[in-house]
């Protein structure tokens, strides 16, 4: 079991306010799988890839969003105990900071 399955807070610091939402990582059939959840919108995580390191595990991902616009949303970041920390790029736009942490089982 990878260090980011479960459930997790998150928050996103953009170019447009902060956005609070809840991540949820699964693994099936030895795969990572995940879905995010903000503002009524519920989405698919893409291409969830996971490198375990000494500071904890490595994840990305992709993810398509329509609020508060249309946007494809790539995330690096790095899930250590209950703690995730990293950043979040949607094309050309500046990096938007991302940190969370896991909610209790």
């Amino acid at each position: 079991m990878h260090t980011i399955t479960g459930t997790w807070d998150v928050r996103l610091r953009t170019p447009l306010g902060t956005i609070d939402a809840r991540y949820t990582f699964i693994e099936e059939g030895g795969a990572l799988a995940g879905t995010a959840e903000a503002d009524g919108e519920t989405v698919t995580l893409d291409s969830v890839a996971v490198e375990p390191t000494a500071e904890g595990d490595h994840v990305t991902w992709s993810q398509r969003v329509t609020r508060p616009m249309r946007l494809n949303l790539d995330f690096d970041v790095v899930a250590a105990g209950d703690t995730l920390t990293g950043h979040s790029r949607a094309g050309r736009l500046p990096r938007s900071q991302v940190s969370g942490s896991r909610r209790p089982r």
